[in-house]
């Protein structure tokens, strides 16, 4: 019987910027760019370039549901990686199709404010998410202001870092990657903290550009990737740290627009990987 040669496949369930730095756009890229076939359910569609976001227009409801269909019943993606729920209808179609399909690696990027600061998620749904959508995944990625909204915590040092993620974990995150760019200092901090474990910290140090936008969905979407591709959870988030931040060297002095540009998501493309079975 002659072999079943596929790729491996990941979906982003996210917004589109129409800046092509973050979300859909910048997932897509990072599956393309470490060899994953990748996929795409869009949650809403937002006006956006380096500057910021002026609107947001959430996908009907019955369109989000039936690209959820779509992709889960004829691709079987290996690893999911969620952001921008915009509004509790579309959190609720996202987690009944995670039930149903139940896919073996799901990475949530809790998207709730834009890198130019603009607020991108309904103030009901965090608790929503919270509720139902943290028990469905594998991991959360959020950062400073994202886990300080989702747990009422200021975060300020590696300590406050530290217990802000301990405080995900009892609202019931089964682990989270909390990232500490937002920290001022030479060095940044992210931890990662999985359940019964000790806290790992990844050290770094900080890489002085304004092509920052998109690097919260670069890096979700990495460790998607990385899971797909088959490496265990701590393997996958080193990985796609380190993938980020050479990502953030390459295009740390290129300018695109006029404000917060990109990564420079193609520094290392790789082939899409083939897997026999």
């Amino acid at each position: 019987m002659k072999k079943r040669i596929h790729y491996q496949i990941a979906c982003t369930i996210a917004g589109s910027d129409s800046g092509g730095g973050a979300g859909i756009q910048a997932d897509l890229k990072t599956f393309s760019a470490l060899g994953v076939f990748g996929t795409s359910v869009i949650t809403a569609i937002t006006a956006q370039n380096t500057l910021g976001v002026t609107g947001i227009q959430a996908v009907a409801p019955d369109i989000l549901a039936k690209q959820l269909s779509a992709v889960f019943d004829d691709l079987q993606p290996d690893a999911v990686k969620i952001g921008m729920l915009h509004n509790i209808e579309a959190a609720r179609i996202v987690v009944e199709h995670l039930e149903k399909y139940r896919p073996r690696h799901i990475v949530l990027d809790p998207v709730m404010i834009a890198e130019s600061g603009a607020k991108l998620i309904e103030d009901e749904t965090v608790a929503y998410i919270k509720e139902r959508l943290f028990p469905c995944v594998s991991i959360i990625t959020p950062n400073i202001p994202e886990a300080e909204t989702l747990t009422g915590m200021k975060i300020t040092d590696r300590r406050s870092l530290i217990a802000c993620a301990q405080t995900l974990m009892e609202q019931g995150a089964p682990a989270v990657l909390l990232k500490g760019g937002h920290l001022a200092g030479d060095e940044k901090h992210d931890c990662l903290l999985l359940r019964n474990q000790d806290p790992i910290i990844h050290s770094h140090p900080t890489i002085t550009t304004d092509n920052t936008h998109g690097t919260g969905c670069t890096l979700s979407s990495a460790i998607a990737a990385y899971l797909a591709l088959g490496e265990e959870l701590t393997t996958a988030v080193k990985k796609a740290t380190d993938y980020l931040r050479q990502a953030l060297q390459a295009g740390r002095d290129v300018r695109i627009g006029h404000g917060n540009g990109p990564v420079n998501h193609f520094f290392n493309p790789q082939t899409l990987k083939i897997f026999e079975e």
